[in-house]
C-alpha cells in the first residue's frame, strides 16, 4: 500500500518515538536515534520529518506542562498514531518478505566478495 510508505529516517524516528512512548519528545528522540545507532542526527532533519509525519496522520503532539527548567518552555510529545503503527507494520512485513525471498546463493556471492576484499562491509568479513 503505496500510503504506508516510510522513508528509512520517517521509520527509524517512528520507532524511537514508539520506544520512547510517553517520552517521546524532540531532544530525547535524537538523543535516543544517536545512543542506539551510532548516528548523528540533525535537529533541523528530526523537525521535518516530525512535522511531515504528523501530516501524514502517523503521528500525533501535545504540549506538555512549563517547567522552571526549561525557562517555562514547553515541550511538544509525540505519540504513534493507528496510521503510524500500520505504516510500522507495513514495513516491517514487506522487509520480511524480501528477507526470506532472498536464495542463499545471494549471502554465498556476498561471501565470496567479502573474502577478496571486494566488499568490505564492516561486520560481514568474519561471518
Amino acid at each position: 500500500m503505496k500510503e504506508y510508505q516510510l522513508g528509512e529516517f520517517e521509520e527509524v524516528v517512528l520507532l524511537t518515538v514508539a520506544i520512547l512512548h510517553e517520552d517521546a519528545y524532540g531532544v530525547s528522540i535524537k538523543e535516543d536515534i544517536e545512543s542506539r545507532l551510532e548516528r548523528s542526527v540533525s535537529v533541523s532533519a528530526l523537525q521535518t520529518a516530525l512535522r511531515r509525519m504528523e501530516k501524514k496522520g502517523y503521528l500525533k503532539s501535545e504540549f506538555g506542562e512549563a517547567t522552571a527548567i526549561r525557562g517555562g518552555k514547553r515541550k511538544r510529545y509525540f505519540k504513534v498514531t493507528k496510521t503510524g503503527k500500520a505504516a510500522l507494520d507495513h514495513s516491517k512485513e514487506t522487509k520480511m518478505k524480501l528477507w526470506s525471498a532472498m536464495p542463499d546463493v545471494s549471502y554465498e556471492f556476498s561471501k565470496a566478495w567479502i573474502s577478496n576484499g571486494l566488499l568490505p562491509l564492516p561486520g560481514l568479513q568474519d561471518s
